[in-house]
């Protein structure tokens, strides 16, 4: 593995760039115009060009980038786009570069990056090779977050339609509206040899520092070897609503000390009564019970040069 300071020379140097676009939607279409465009512009040249438009795809799109060794790869797309880029480019020597076109972006905001495609781009015309932190669990590497409960229930019901007629704001009005028939459930946690048992409507692992857009805590990072475990509500659907009006509202004054927080270097197990699928950075990819773990400085990537890189 190159230094980041030598990758980051490579990328400068004319080094070997790919892009590979989710041009999925009519959505993504026109916004893959417009990220040529502005790339163009920005005398930023790639060897190759990839505008994915059917998702099963991007496996074997990445999968054969990478065979051509690049130094670069610019993925653009949602959560679920630039997860299953980084699946893909953790722990190898090349960096990626994020171009947000999702409606949430969670881990393009948990790399600080700007969520328009202009200060996306000087990004990575200006910004600097990091590495950061990633997940793993149920064998497979993951960018932000695993969670269970009421957000899978979320993701898998919400309206593209309503998505892309009123952004993240879908989320809220999607959960609003199955919160009323929600069950809630039990689940227990192993973290730093200790055992908690709740009953909650909701548990995150997060690896990053996004969840609905919105900062968990002031201080997490996708760069600070932690996953950090915290739920919303108890038994009480009216303590769900509560904790997350309290979550778009306080979570940027919140601390990873508080009490509603549970941290760890090493690994969590989760198990819960009864059995539930578990939401990976957007998508279902398995079952309780499940070990989440983390792998720390595993990826490289583009970032602004104010982003702290530890």
């Amino acid at each position: 593995m190159r230094s980041k300071q030598d990758l980051e020379a490579a990328i400068r140097g004319q080094g070997r760039a790919a892009l590979v676009v989710n041009a999925r939607s009519r959505r993504g279409r026109r916004l893959f115009v417009k990220a040529r465009r502005l790339l163009t512009e920005a005398g930023l040249t790639f060897a190759e060009v990839h505008p994915v438009t059917d998702p099963a795809r991007l496996p074997d799109v990445l999968g054969e980038v990478l065979d051509r060794r690049p130094e670069l790869v610019v993925v653009g797309g949602g959560d679920g786009t630039i997860a299953e880029a980084v699946s893909h480019l953790a722990q190898r020597d090349v960096a990626l570069g994020v171009l947000p076109l999702g409606t949430t972006n969670n881990f393009a905001r948990s790399l600080e990056l700007p969520v328009n495609l202009a200060g996306a781009v000087r990004v990575l015309r200006e910004g600097k090779v990091a590495d950061v932190d990633v997940g793993f669990v149920a064998g497979k590497v993951f960018a932000n977050m695993v969670s269970i409960g009421l957000s899978v229930a979320v993701a898998e019901q919400v309206p593209h339609e309503l998505k892309r007629r009123i952004g993240r704001a879908a989320y809220g009005v999607t959960a609003a509206r199955l919160m009323l028939r929600h069950r809630p459930f039990k689940a227990t946690v192993e973290v730093n040899g200790k055992t908690y048992e709740m009953v909650t409507h909701q548990l995150n692992i997060a690896n990053g520092s996004h969840h609905s857009g919105r900062l968990f805590a002031a201080d997490a990072s996708p760069d600070d070897r932690l996953l950090n475990v915290y739920r919303f509500g108890d038994r009480s659907r009216l303590r769900l609503a509560a904790d997350t009006v309290a979550h778009m509202l306080a979570g940027p004054r919140r601390r990873l000390a508080d009490d509603m927080f549970l941290n760890t270097s090493r690994e969590v197990r989760v198990s819960t009564d009864p059995p539930l699928d578990i939401d990976v950075d957007g998508e279902i990819r398995g079952r309780t019970p499940v070990t989440v773990g983390l792998l720390p400085n595993a990826l490289r990537v583009m970032v602004p040069q104010t982003f702290e890189d530890t």
